[in-house]
């Protein structure tokens, strides 16, 4: 009988847990906290969107400033501007300047009838050796050789939007996605390329237009004519209060402290006077027209240097001489 009554107990004591446990319920506090919670992660959900591709899509920031060093970067060629719209007028300054030497004008812009075409830059005096500077802040674009035309020449592109072209070099000072300020020292002057004698062709563009650069600078006060210039499509080509007699009388200054040197018009003359031997060490990816295109030379040039051929493998590491 005891046995009976302890069976009858559990029974009933199971019985009873059972209806307590499908009975419960959390306490009023509990509940509302955990309502509160759900709430609060379905605001969350709201805020944040998912774009298809998984990322999370925060408020549009401001557009940053157009980025200079991208539009025809890449270009092997002087104007990399062909195919993009110009405004008609642009306000550029030209404050932070340098003079890329202290040269007089040999050769003004414009028309040459004598050779049936334009002269797009200004030629300024120099000797084989002489410093020639970055004339504003920028980055170089371009080093490289052409031998019938600009010869050794450097193109910078520059924080205000203009690009200058140096021609004629005798050596580089400065390598492709380099960094200058107004003023550094990028190259030494030379007669390469198309020239009968040593001189500076600078050429001032924006955008591919090639500006007079008298219209910007006054070379013979050696200085710019205003802190901005205004480039005008109807305009770029006119120069700014340009006097020939001033420019001849800096030309008989600049003589009496810039005497003329000794120099050969042959190209062998130039090489020797640009420096001693250089060499470049190969990376990857690198070919010899790149190699030759960032170091002023030829690729057959390169091939005579190092006893190669076009063909021959070019590995990461391995010295090649330049010059």
């Amino acid at each position: 009988m005891p046995k009976i009554k302890i069976l009858l107990t559990a029974f009933l004591f199971a019985a009873t847990a059972t209806v307590a446990a499908q009975n419960y319920r959390l306490p009023g506090q509990h509940t509302r906290q955990h309502g509160d919670l759900l709430a609060n992660q379905e605001k969350i959900d709201n805020q944040i969107n998912l774009s298809v591709n998984n990322y999370i899509n925060f408020e549009e920031e401001e557009e940053p400033e157009h980025d200079i060093y991208t539009e025809g970067w890449d270009s092997n060629m002087v104007n990399c501007y062909q195919n993009v719209s110009v405004p008609q007028t642009a306000t550029i300054d030209v404050s932070k300047f340098s003079m890329p030497c202290p040269g007089y004008m040999t050769s003004p812009y414009g028309y040459r009838k004598r050779f049936r075409r334009m002269h797009k830059g200004v030629d300024l005096k120099v000797n084989i050796g002489d410093t020639i500077r970055a004339a504003f802040d920028g980055k170089v674009r371009l080093t490289k050789f052409e031998r019938r035309g600009y010869g050794y020449y450097v193109v910078v592109r520059h924080t205000n939007d203009l690009e200058t072209v140096y021609g004629h070099l005798s050596k580089f000072l400065v390598e492709p996605d380099q960094y200058v300020k107004a003023g550094d020292p990028i190259a030494l002057g030379g007669n390469t390329g198309r020239s009968t004698g040593p001189h500076l062709h600078f050429e001032t563009r924006y955008m591919g237009y090639a500006i007079n650069p008298s219209a910007i600078f006054d070379f013979a006060n050696q200085t710019t004519h205003t802190d901005t210039y205004t480039f005008d499509k109807r305009t770029y080509q006119q120069a700014r209060n340009f006097s020939p007699e001033a420019n001849a009388e800096y030309a008989r200054e600049y003589q009496k402290t810039h005497p003329a040197k000794a120099y050969s018009n042959t190209k062998s003359a130039n090489a020797a006077k640009s420096g001693s031997s250089k060499s470049y060490t190969v990376r990857k990816g690198d070919t010899l027209s790149r190699i030759a295109s960032r170091n002023g030379t030829t690729v057959a040039a390169l091939c005579r240097l190092n006893g190669i051929t076009t063909k021959t493998t070019l590995r990461p590491g391995k010295r090649l001489r330049v010059r």
